[in-house]
């Protein structure tokens, strides 16, 4: 139990002291209720790497208005144009700001156009930063290594995304993206766990608007047939494509090969293979 009067913490079993002399790490003005608190209060936006200075710079005001609200005069406004102006300059001060400053919103540009979560753009931009600082951004391009951090925090994140779908959210070849992605890993020491089949099941249940029911069905066959070790040496891609095709056949939802296969970026063929030996090995009885 912390005792805040005494500013120790107390075993509450044996009475012991744990610790003592704890400092308060609250704020140093009191509040006594939420309008108090409200003016009281100094906090600014919380940090954020996809911004080159980390959200910490000032920005001044385009209002020409001073803290009450009141009209500035003409010689007050000519200053602030200046500081305005100046501001704007030095806020990216060296090369490395202009390249991160560059990077990151490519970073968020193509993260909005594939509707990523702010995690992953956290942790893209944080990958960005760790590459500028080993400096391992010098002859290569920034959309390339961008587009690589953000497949590779992806894959960290465990969220689903092919390199087809960053290449073209990105504009960038995919050998290129692959190629950037590889050599990040490499040189940044990171251990990227494989893709597992799993992952896919609830992207393409959600792109081909199935039913939940479907979406638990074709998990308990890629349960059953990672069991049976059909799923190793197998594209991720290719085995949840053909367990989703399964499952929505056995619930009499069913969709069609070419449409599950364009979802999925894989061919029909791949899609009628690896369900020919779903099918055999787990001994469906499937009436088509």
């Amino acid at each position: 139990m912390r005792d805040y009067e005494c500013a120790e913490i107390v075993c509450m079993d044996c009475g012991v002291v744990v610790a003592t002399k704890i400092a308060d790490r609250g704020p140093e003005w009191r509040a006594f209720d939420d309008e108090q608190r409200a003016k009281r209060t100094r906090v600014g936006a919380p940090l954020t790497y996809t911004i080159h200075d980390k959200g910490l710079s000032t920005m001044i005001d385009w209002h020409d208005r001073d803290i009450y609200g009141k009209g500035l005069s003409p010689g007050q406004k000519a200053q602030i144009y200046r500081l305005r102006k100046w501001q704007r300059r030095i806020r990216v001060s060296d090369a490395t700001e202009r390249n991160l400053a560059f990077a990151l919103s490519e970073i968020t540009k193509i993260a909005n156009a594939l509707s990523l979560p702010k995690n992953i753009i956290e942790t893209a931009s944080l990958i960005y930063r760790k590459a500028v600082k080993e400096h391992l951004i010098r002859g290569r391009s920034i959309q390339g290594v961008t587009s690589a951090a953000i497949y590779l925090a992806c894959r960290q994140c465990g969220l689903p995304r092919t390199l087809e779908e960053i290449a073209q959210a990105s504009n960038v070849n995919k050998k290129e993206v692959g190629r950037s992605y590889r050599f990040l890993i490499k040189e940044l020491n990171y251990f990227i766990p494989p893709l597992k089949p799993g992952q896919y099941i609830t992207k393409f249940s959600n792109q081909l608007t199935m039913q939940g029911k479907v979406e638990e069905i074709a998990h308990k066959i890629l349960a059953v047939a990672k069991d049976l070790k059909l799923t190793s040496g197998r594209g991720p891609t290719g085995i949840a494509a053909a367990a989703s095709y399964i499952a929505s056949v056995l619930t009499g939802e069913r969709k069609t090969q070419r449409e599950i296969a364009e979802i999925a970026q894989v061919t029909e063929v791949t899609i009628r293979n690896r369900y020919k030996e779903l099918v055999d090995k787990l001994m469906f009885h499937i009436t088509i």
